[in-house]
C-alpha cells in the first residue's frame, strides 16, 4: 500500500513539476530538487532532505482546481495529510509547519525578511505575516520546529534557475526506504 501510493506521489512530482513555481524564475520540480540537494549537501537527516524535496506537494495536488491560490493555499496542510500516509512525521511535520516557519522568521530574524523574493513577501501577507510574541512561542514548542526553520531556509535558497541539482531518481529509494517502515493503513 504505502509503495503505490510513494509512486503516485512521485507521478506527482514528475507530472506537475514542470509548472512554474508561483512566480519564481524556477519549476515546481526545479525548486523541489534545489531544496533537497541543499540540505543533503549540508548533512541534514535523511527526513528533513525529505520533507525539503516534498514540502510543495500540496501545491502540485491543488494544481488545476478551481480554489487553487497563490497567495495563501493550505498546501503545507494538504501535503502534510498527504504524505502521512506513506511517511514518518520527521517528513510530514517540517512540512506542515514550514508555513509557519517563515511567518516565525519574519518575526525573528530581521534579515530574513531583506532575503524572501517578491512572491515570498506576497504570500506572506497573504499567510497572515510575522507572527506574534504568542504565536511564536506556540510554534517553538512544535516538536518539529527546529526541523521546520531549517526547511524553511532551504525553501528560500532553492530559487536558482540553472542550479545544478541531484535528479529525483536518486531521492526515490530514499523515499520507499522511509516508507516502508511506516505501519500499513
Amino acid at each position: 500500500m504505502n509503495t503505490m501510493h510513494v509512486d503516485s506521489i512521485l507521478d506527482l512530482l514528475r507530472d506537475n513539476g514542470s509548472c512554474a513555481y508561483l512566480g519564481e524564475q524556477v519549476t515546481q520540480l526545479e525548486h523541489a530538487l534545489q531544496c533537497a540537494t541543499l540540505a543533503e549537501e549540508a548533512g541534514e537527516s535523511l527526513p528533513l532532505v525529505l520533507a525539503c524535496l516534498l514540502h510543495d506537494v500540496g501545491h502540485l495536488v491543488r494544481l488545476g482546481t478551481e480554489d487553487r491560490n497563490a497567495g495563501d493555499d493550505g498546501h503545507e496542510g494538504i501535503g502534510a495529510r498527504l504524505l502521512a500516509r506513506c511517511l514518518p512525521p520527521g517528513v510530514t511535520e517540517p512540512i506542515r509547519l514550514h508555513v509557519s516557519a517563515k511567518r516565525y522568521l519574519v518575526a525573528n530574524d530581521p534579515s530574513y525578511r531583506t532575503n524572501l523574493s517578491e512572491a515570498s513577501m506576497y504570500s506572506l501577507e497573504a499567510q497572515g505575516g510575522a507572527m506574534s510574541a504568542a504565536e511564536c512561542a506556540q510554534f517553538e514548542a512544535e516538536p518539529h520546529a527546529d526541523d521546520a526553520v531549517r526547511l524553511r531556509r532551504y525553501d528560500e535558497r532553492g530559487k536558482t534557475p540553472g542550479f545544478a541539482t541531484l535528479p529525483l531518481e536518486h531521492f526515490e529509494p530514499f523515499i520507499h526506504a522511509l516508507a516502508s517502515t511506516m505501519q500499513p493503513e
